[in-house]
């Protein structure tokens, strides 16, 4: 279980461009807000392992771990923006059309 509590909730739309400037920044951005995370027991030991190993802060993984996954989102919301208005195919359709294209 993750639950993250945070005073500034970050508008989601956020360009992607400004999110992959801002995971190859080596110095810590000015912008930062503080959040109390409540982390499973088991999760926070692996955190703790993960950032002794890399030499890195808790807040600097659990941070890209988050743009990765926000990243991700962005990246589906695109994607679905673009193909919305393509025409729905049904399933039998689909394996009607993977067998005549010889796929299956």
């Amino acid at each position: 279980m993750l639950e993250i509590r945070t005073s500034r909730i970050p508008d989601l739309d956020v360009p992607k461009k400004e999110l992959l400037t801002l995971k190859r920044q080596s110095v810590m951005v000015a912008a930062m807000s503080k959040a109390t995370l409540y982390l499973d027991e088991t999760v926070h030991n692996a955190l703790r392992i993960k950032a002794a190993e890399t030499r890195q802060s808790m807040s600097e993984l659990v941070n890209d771990a988050l743009k990765a996954a926000l990243l991700e989102d962005l990246e589906d919301i695109s994607d679905w923006k673009t193909r919305r208005k393509e025409k729905t195919v049904s399933y039998d359709e689909l394996l009607s059309q993977l067998k005549a294209d010889g796929t299956i």
